[in-house]
């Protein structure tokens, strides 16, 4: 079930990272991977900047710092034009 979790929270990551970007449209397993990498990369920015340690999935800043982290990887994208 944890699974099915991190699907659905990694895609709605994405969607909001890519609308906040002005992207456009992307498919399903595109938002999907952006999202789970924001999430990472957000976890590990919360961690390494505030010392948060492990940021929950469905906690408010662990929302905020994934679509943090899913909108530099949006970002990196771009610089590299991937």
């Amino acid at each position: 079930m944890g699974f099915i979790i991190w699907i659905i929270f990694g895609l709605i990551v994405g969607w909001i990272a890519n609308s906040i970007m002005g992207v456009g449209r992307r498919g399903f397993f595109k938002n999907l991977i952006i999202g789970l990498i924001g999430a990472l990369v957000g976890g590990w920015l919360g961690d390494w900047l505030f010392k948060m340690g492990t940021i929950g999935a469905f906690t408010l800043s662990g929302f905020i710092f994934s679509v943090f982290g899913a909108i530099i990887f949006i970002w990196i994208i771009r610089l590299l034009k991937v």
